[in-house]
Formats: C-alpha cells, sequence, structure tokens
C-alpha cells in the first residue's frame, strides 16, 4: 500500500520469506492454538527427501556413506537462532542488503538512502534532490500453509 502524509510518500510493502530448498516454515502451536502474529515462533524444518531420491541425489536429512551430518543452508544459519526464524536477524540482514545494493546504483546518485534501524522490519528513507521524501518500510511475512 502507499500513503501521502505531508510531504512524503509512505510505502509499505509485505516481503514474503520462502524456505530455502529441502527446508519448510512451520508455525509453532501454543496450548494447542496459534500464537497471535505478532509473537508467533517460525521453526524452520530440515526435510527429509529419501522417498524423492533420484539418481547421485541424497537425503540431507539421514546420514548416508556420503553424507554423514544433516546440511543447512549458511542462510539459515545467518537468519535463524536455533531452529526458529529471527526477525532481528532478518531486518538487520535486508537492512545491510539494501544498503550494498544502493551503492551499486549509479542512476540514483541524486538521491539519498538512509536506512533507519528496526528490529522488526526494514524502514528506508530515500530523499531527492528537490527535498521531496519517498520511505519504504518492508514487512516480513511468511505464507500460512506454504511448504
Amino acid at each position: 500500500s502507499w500513503s501521502i502524509f505531508e510531504d512524503r510518500v509512505l510505502y509499505q510493502l509485505v516481503v514474503f520469506l520462502q524456505p530455502p530448498p529441502r527446508h519448510s516454515f512451520r508455525l509453532e502451536l501454543y496450548g494447542g492454538e496459534r500464537l497471535p502474529e505478532r509473537c508467533s515462533s517460525v521453526r524452520v524444518v530440515l526435510e527429509c527427501t529419501c522417498s524423492r531420491i533420484m539418481g547421485d541425489t541424497f537425503c540431507f536429512l539421514h546420514p548416508s556413506k556420503n553424507n554423514q551430518t544433516a546440511q543447512h543452508s549458511p542462510l539459515l544459519q545467518t537468519l535463524c537462532t536455533g531452529s526458529y526464524l529471527d526477525v532481528e536477524e532478518i531486518a538487520c540482514w535486508v537492512q545491510n542488503l539494501v544498503q550494498t545494493a544502493w551503492e551499486h546504483l549509479p542512476q540514483w546518485q541524486h538521491w539519498q538512502l538512509t536506512v533507519v534501524p528496526s528490529s522488526h522490519s526494514c524502514r528506508m528513507l530515500l530523499t531527492g534532490p528537490s527535498e521531496m521524501q519517498l520511505c519504504a518500510l518492508l514487512v516480513f511475512a511468511v505464507e500460512q500453509g506454504s511448504p
């Protein structure tokens, strides 16, 4: 969505996170009911692929002669605390990614990017040559029922 507030244009974007290959997201249950969305814990589960073995492909969850330990995505080691997605780590990672990518966009050299620190989202403020300001808020989500 977007809106205009005084001299700023505010864009709010939902960014749906997808699990890496051979993983899935699971919303933890509390007392038989789902937790409220803002307090929910999203567990990252390494999926068994034994039933999908074809050729030289092997299961990353169960050890075999070729694979003695379960293998997790390095990205998950960055974005998770234990087996759970860590929204603060995700926000920090996206903020750093945006700042690094911004440096490689010469067509935007007349705009100033300010990443506003936030522990649960990614907030960016773009200021143009005419002092026009665009504010973007990226909110992270996991689709319910997705693999």
